[in-house]
């Protein structure tokens, strides 16, 4: 019998909506939870209809009452985190001609202070130049998503948003007053550039629909908009920025499978743009400045993990290219970055980066890639990551390095010398030693026999027994790729005896531009059905047991915590979706909403074409709830998000209460003043971290209960 007394569920009131769409007719009685005047609330969350508003209330009080007891634990994971954290943490200081720039954060502050110091003067007084912390007062959620310094050091522009709408103010700073320039640039998407010469900033309009649309330029010190460039097609992302060498403005455009690149000459920098190589549909391509040449980063001619070509520089279009690193299966070519003397690249071999330096004088060497010298590290799994350079004329690259069982390394190395040196290493207050864990990276057979890398974190002494509980963790979307590097989060967890897993499904990049191929669109099921295939390998292998395994993912990953919760609730003790995509065909259908067009690519168009419609409500979570035994499941959203709205977790979890079996709870919180990336802050996020893994735990030791009490 059900317990009377525990805290009960609100029961969200059905309303009939039929939807026509192809032919096809489906039923959403929850459609009402989103308000029509979406885009006000995301820029002002007081307008949210009021009947709205009471049931996302009446949820966050349900789900707060059900974990009221994991409240202590929730502090005390929150403090063990806190504790990983230097309070007065400084950032390594990056140099341009007379100053060096970093960030630090002053003892228990949120947010951190943007500053400078005279170049290698290492005991000089820092100047402020945005201190964060004090610009947040007042606000329940503030954060600068991109700052940056003008050409010639007198100007500080960044990107505010207070809401977590993604709706950016950019301010600019006269650094010799110390005052804000009027007119700020309202309604970006916080991507700018200053020109190179220091007279404009190019800037990039969202709309209403909340995209990204057209690219502005106005006077550094100014308040007069002109338009440089419009984008006509609703799909495609737009931005801008400089080339390292400083020589180009650059627009690009693009969605998951089609690039395209505009270049503004920086010596003329209120020219036309001019495109490079018109877009064509299934080729990505972006341009890095070297010298001489464009080198061309690019998928074109079936290079599916991508290669590199070269273009002049007075002609980059696509009949100009010449082929100068080929394609090479296995090793996906992420990035490239030029110095003057070095072009660098990223390319990830068997789900861990490397880094490639190659030397100028060798850049019409026969074999590039022979030619280059790799940086790599001899761990299961890790992650190496360039950290890039404010100069272009310099001759130090800089790099950072770790691994789940190791903090961050910076290093500097000297390309002329070869020397290298260890400029900072994380600290971790609370102290760490890696030697107490170890990292395992593991691969498990998928039903179609493709190989899926699990990534595995632990203490030195557990053992596969089967005993200790696990948290898998998964995305598996748009080409993104889980890194190997550290996390001072996982530790609560790991410290308590747990396994922490990632499951590198389909539909990443973790094993190479095919891996994200085979895991979207017609192909996407296989994210979805790698990840419940990793979770049974690592039962059959005894690094956990069936029913004792937390799954765990956010966004697009919270589409793949709603489809393996339909494909297999039996493994799972608890699932924790944050800001889950789980209501797919409605959201894919839904043209009004900021990421719709842009993602058809990603997952078909159901407005057009049967298949996809077909295909989308086979595995959208919310379409495909069923009367099945659901184990305990928190659904997170935020009130001010854009790409995943707050109805779609709220829709979910009232589907999920109607037809699910079992009496495990079904939980729902939306953070009322945040968006996407949840709470602001460096502690304030912590909270949500404590709170889902204070979840897990508490799920883990229900289930537990729940097993010995069938015997």
């Amino acid at each position: 019998m059900p317990d009377r007394s525990a805290p009960q569920p609100p029961v969200a009131r059905r309303e009939e909506r039929r939807i026509e769409q192809l032919g096809r007719t489906r039923t959403d009685h929850y459609a009402w939870m989103k308000d029509e005047n979406w885009q006000a609330v995301l820029r002002d969350p007081s307008v949210l209809r009021p009947d709205v508003a009471e049931h996302l209330r009446a949820e966050n009080q349900y789900a707060e009452s059900v974990l009221a007891p994991t409240k202590p634990l929730q502090d005390t994971i929150l403090a063990e985190m806190k504790g990983r954290l230097k309070q007065d943490e400084s950032g390594v200081p990056v140099p341009d001609g007379p100053w060096e720039y970093f960030s630090r954060f002053e003892q228990g502050a949120q947010h951190p202070r943007h500053v400078r110091r005279p170049r290698g003067q290492q005991d000089a007084a820092e100047e402020v130049l945005i201190d964060v912390q004090a610009l947040s007062a007042g606000h329940d959620y503030f954060v600068v998503a991109a700052a940056q310094y003008s050409p010639d050091h007198g100007l500080y522009a960044y990107a505010e948003d207070a809401q977590g709408s993604e709706v950016y103010r950019i301010q600019r700073k006269d650094l010799a007053t110390g005052a804000l320039l009027p007119d700020p640039v309202e309604s970006s998407t916080g991507d700018f550039c200053f020109s190179p010469c220091g007279q404009w900033i190019f800037w990039t309009f969202r709309d209403e629909n909340g995209r990204p649309t057209r690219i502005f330029r106005r006077p550094s010190r100014g308040a007069e908009d002109t338009l440089v460039y419009e984008e006509r097609d609703p799909g495609f992302f737009i931005g801008v920025g400089v080339t390292a060498s400083r020589a180009f403005i650059v627009i690009q455009c693009g969605d998951q499978e089609t690039t395209e690149t505009l270049l503004i000459p920086a010596a003329d920098p209120t020219a036309a743009p001019r495109v490079a190589a018109p877009r064509r549909k299934g080729e990505r391509y972006d341009l890095v400045h070297w010298n001489d040449r464009f080198v061309v980063h690019t998928n074109a001619g079936d290079a599916v993990d991508f290669k590199l070509m070269v273009a002049p520089v007075e002609n980059p279009g696509r009949d100009e290219w010449r082929e100068w690193l080929p394609h090479r299966p296995g090793h996906f070519i992420v990035g490239v970055s030029a110095l003057r003397d070095h072009l660098l690249w990223v390319e990830r071999v068997d789900a861990n980066n490397r880094i490639a330096v190659l030397p100028r004088e060798l850049a019409d060497s026969p074999d590039p890639a022979e030619a280059a010298r790799l940086i790599s590290v001899a761990e299961q799994a890790f992650l190496l990551q360039l950290d890039g350079s404010y100069e272009f004329d310099t001759s130090v690259l800089r790099f950072g390095y770790q691994s789940p069982t190791t903090p961050r390394h910076w290093y500097e190395e000297d390309l002329r010398t070869g020397e290298r040196t260890l400029r900072k290493v994380q600290e971790i207050p609370s102290g760490h030693d890696p030697a107490r864990y170890r990292t395992l990276r593991l691969h498990a057979l998928a039903a179609d026999g493709a190989s899926v890398p699990v990534t595995l974190l632990m203490r030195a002494d557990i053992e596969p027994d089967g005993r200790a509980p696990l948290l898998l963790y998964g995305y598996g979307s748009y080409g993104h790729a889980i890194e190997s590097g550290f996390s001072t989060r996982a530790f609560s967890l790991v410290d308590r005896g747990w396994i922490y897993a990632v499951a590198h499904v389909r539909g990443g990049s973790e094993k190479g531009w095919n891996w994200f191929l085979d895991g979207r669109r017609e192909r996407k099921t296989n994210s979805f059905t790698d990840f419940v295939d990793a979770a049974r390998f690592l039962v059959a292998e005894r690094w956990a047991s069936a029913g004792r395994v937390v799954a765990h993912g956010a966004s697009a990953g919270g589409l793949l915590m709603g489809a393996v919760a339909n494909l297999a609730p039996e493994l799972f003790a608890g699932i924790v979706a944050q800001v889950p995509f789980v209501d797919v065909l409605n959201t894919m259908s839904d043209t009004s909403l900021p990421l719709t067009p842009p993602e058809w690519p990603e997952w078909g168009n159901p407005l057009e074409d049967p298949a996809a419609y077909d295909l989308i409500q086979s595995y959208s979570p919310y379409d495909q709830v069923a009367a099945l035994p659901y184990p305990a499941i928190l659904a997170m959203g935020g009130l001010s998000d854009p790409r995943v709205t707050y109805w779609e977790p709220a829709k979910w979890v009232a589907r999920l209460r109607e037809r699910g079996l079992g009496d495990a709870p079904i939980l729902c919180r939306i953070n009322m003043e945040a968006g996407h990336g949840g709470s602001s802050g460096r502690f304030e996020s912590l909270k949500e971290a404590a709170l889902v893994q204070a979840f897990a735990i508490w799920a883990m030791e229900r289930a537990d209960t729940g097993q010995a009490a069938r015997g």
